[in-house]
């Protein structure tokens, strides 16, 4: 059959996390993979009056003869297709990415060729899991036709295509409190006057790494005892690993820790980059280094090192920047600097770390590094011991001395934004250690924040620290999911804030929206030795959505990981007891008895547990998690 030209609507489809999905459970996948097609895409497809071209074993090319189409036909099976995984385990789910361009296809012997097939594989690779990316010519086509949500990712340069794409993104109506949150917070954002410019957008791995699952081993510190990344990492992903300290001073080794916190911090604020938080980067300080190694146990492409050394007033900082997957060091300079003008030394880091991946930072950080440069330096030294206090496991030596450092940051500097937010997390969380030498202090911690956020309202620190004092203040959990809203929508990779909005979801009473929390969690964080609290988010919410099974895995994890958090033990005793493992489920409760020996009854487990929660929340967890602890003998009262 000759060749022949026509204008068409292609859609490309890619199964994520293929290669994960079949090296876990091949013949389960598969049938699965099919039941799918069957049931969703191919009558889809037919509805809409498109033509299957051709199928992978991970992928689809469909063409249409009109966008309209073609756009009903994305939305309604990823809609289908996210229904259909809310019953399914997470790891197990199958789900899709799509994209769709309008145009010029060459059509010989049943197969399609050009450009427009090209355009549509590559805006499938730039779509977020569950998601749909068409470029401007789609997004006109469907203007006032469709009642879609489009978000304008700018003009891309996409491999092998000589010309910019300007693309957008859907958002998905399967999804649709995820979507509002992610609006919503973006315009939270906004009324904070806050700007976000996109600059870049990275193309997504087929196969992105996988994440820990009820399957796998509990994840420690150790890098050994995680799988290595399957595939290609995103292009804008990098883990900041912590300085050296080249000082002949050991105390200086929290200097050489602050100034990686911050650098990971202003990384952070480049669009579109996924950083790995710095809990699972300092599992490798003090630790021999293999850049490609590290690229694929953390499944990023690039890594930041450096060294700090301080004499005095004067600094002398090396960064540089590695191609994780050759190995090979694309930049790398020393700075010398006097202390006073180290703000100006790590800007200057940041700026020439973004050229050199080729993107532009955020407008909104302009507000927040002028800021920092005003600082007196002593007090920005006071707010980084105190940093690094707080970073430590939670104790009254922890509190005492963080709480010290913010107070003597704020007397020497009273504008020390940084300094408020470090102070009111401490007053906030001193709860966790109860009778220790700092006390709960929840309306100065409110105060303190207050100031910040009006003197900062793009500090995503900030937002993430109000966050925790509104969980401590009855009937305030909306505001505290809006306050963790915002501290993403200003960084999307601030790991606290990802990890405690999930609480606010579970607390609100919607499991699958923590779920998806806690594994983005554990993606920013592989490593991070606080773990247990991801993996005891996965288990409450499982049980809430009775996968007993799943939850005691989970929640297993996640003790063997904090033994001394009281009520894990309870919890895992509930997701035992639905389970049936009535003499697992009475162990651990007899271990949650001994090392919280005061709670003698589900009355007082009521009273005690460590979450404000919303009537939905308590009607779940009525259900599962006290009906297992009446099953393993847990008296009423």
């Amino acid at each position: 059959m000759a060749a022949t030209r026509r204008l068409a609507a292609i859609l490309a489809a890619d199964v994520v996390g293929y290669s994960r999905l079949i090296g876990a459970d091949e013949p389960g996948t598969l049938q699965r993979l099919k039941a799918i097609r069957a049931e969703l895409i191919d009558p889809a497809v037919e509805r809409h009056n498109g033509r299957i071209v051709k199928t992978t074993g991970d992928g689809l090319l469909i063409e249409f003869g009109s966008t309209v189409d073609a756009l009903r036909c994305a939305t309604e099976v990823q809609a289908a297709i996210g229904e259909r995984n809310a019953a399914i385990a997470p790891d197990k789910r199958i789900e899709f990415r799509i994209g769709i361009h309008q145009g010029d296809i060459v059509a010989e012997d049943g197969d399609i060729f050009g450009d427009g097939v090209n355009i549509a594989a590559r805006l499938e690779a730039l779509a977020e899991s569950g998601g749909i990316c068409v470029s401007a010519r789609v997004q006109e086509d469907a203007a006032g036709k469709l009642d879609l949500a489009f978000r304008d990712l700018g003009e891309q340069r996409l491999h092998n295509i000589a010309r910019p794409v300007r693309v957008y993104a859907i958002g998905i109506a399967a999804k649709p409190r995820q979507s509002h949150r992610i609006r919503g917070a973006m315009i939270a954002a906004a009324a904070l006057s806050v700007v976000v410019i996109a600059a870049a957008w990275w193309s997504w791995p087929r196969d992105t790494p996988a994440l820990p699952t009820a399957q796998s081993p509990p994840a420690t510190a150790s890098v050994q005892n995680l799988p290595a990344a399957e595939a290609k990492a995103p292009r804008l992903s990098m883990v900041v690993l912590p300085f050296a300290n080249l000082s002949n001073d050991p105390e200086q080794e929290y200097f050489a820790d602050g100034i990686t916190d911050d650098l990971t911090t202003d990384l952070s604020q480049i669009p579109d980059s996924l950083v790995i938080a710095r809990n699972t980067a300092f599992t490798y300080k003090g630790r021999p280094t293999d850049a490609k190694q590290i690229g694929r146990d953390l499944g990023v492409r690039y890594v930041v090192e450096g060294s700090g050394r301080r004499t005095g007033d004067q600094v002398q900082v090396n960064v540089q920047l590695i191609d994780a997957e050759s190995g090979a060091h694309l930049w790398a300079e020393r700075f010398d600097t006097d202390r006073r003008e180290l703000a100006n030394a790590q800007d200057d880091i940041t700026f020439r770390l973004a050229r050199t991946l080729n993107v532009k930072l955020v407008a909104a950080e302009a507000t927040r590094s002028e800021q920092r440069k005003a600082l007196d330096p002593d007090a920005r030294d006071f707010v980084m011991r105190g940093r690094d206090w707080l970073s430590r496991p939670i104790s009254p030596t922890t509190l005492k001395e963080a709480r010290q450092a913010f107070e003597r940051a704020l007397e020497i500097d009273p504008r020390s934004n940084d300094a408020r937010i470090g102070l009111a997390k401490v007053l906030s969380t001193a709860d966790l250690v109860p009778g220790g030498p700092v006390s709960l202090d929840i309306p100065r911690a409110e105060q303190l924040l207050v100031e910040a956020i009006e003197r900062n309202p793009s500090s995503s620190r900030a937002h993430e620290a109000m966050g925790g004092v509104r969980l401590r203040q009855k009937n305030r959990l909306r505001e505290m999911q809006i306050e963790y809203e915002t501290a993403l929508a200003l960084d999307r990779n601030n790991l606290n804030a990802v990890r405690q909005l999930g609480w606010a979801f579970a607390n609100l009473g919607e499991p699958e929206a923590c779920i998806r929390q806690a594994e983005k969690a554990l993606r920013l964080s592989p490593h991070d030795p606080s773990l247990w609290n991801s993996y005891a988010q996965l288990g409450l919410c499982h049980l809430y959505l009775n996968h007993a099974d799943l939850a005691a895995d989970y929640l297993l994890k996640a003790r063997a990981a904090a033994p001394r958090v009281w009520w894990i033990h309870f919890y895992l005793a509930g997701a035992l007891g639905l389970k049936g493992d009535l003499d697992g489920g009475r162990a651990s409760l007899a271990e949650g008895l001994r090392v919280r020996p005061e709670m003698s009854s589900i009355a007082n487990f009521r009273d005690l547990r460590p979450y404000y929660s919303s009537p939905k929340a308590l009607e779940l967890e009525e259900h599962s998690v006290m009906e297992g602890l009446r099953r393993v003998g847990f008296p009423e009262s």
